[in-house]
């Protein structure tokens, strides 16, 4: 099993969301963040004479699921297609492994747990 972390724009959230469900990869958790990355954030105009201003911390979401070894390939696939803009900014994905997995309610474990 392995857990897959993307970092997305929050506007590409509902297509990659539908995608993955449609792809029979429903079990998803998804949290708002802010940071940066390699773009360091964004530069700004001022208002009425301001000078510029830079928000170096954007907002982003961050998708969480754990999928099948077999399933891990179709999953960053599905994202990278959905979330790409091809702008600075689209985000990243993370791949980690995950030894195991337990469903509270029922005690599965493993594979059978997700």
């Amino acid at each position: 099993m392995n857990k897959v972390e993307a970092i997305i724009r929050p506007e590409t959230l509902n297509s990659v969301k539908d995608a993955l469900a449609d792809a029979g990869l429903v079990g998803i958790n998804v949290t708002q963040v802010t940071g940066r990355g390699t773009q360091r954030g964004v530069e700004m105009g001022g208002a009425r004479g301001v000078g510029s201003y830079v928000v170096d911390m954007l907002p982003k979401v961050k998708l969480e699921m754990v999928v099948q070894d077999s399933e891990t390939q179709k999953a960053i696939d599905i994202v990278i297609e959905h979330a790409r803009t091809g702008n600075i900014g689209d985000g990243k994905i993370f791949i980690s492994p995950v030894s195991d997995a337990v469903r509270i309610r029922t005690g599965e474990q493993g594979e059978s747990a997700l």
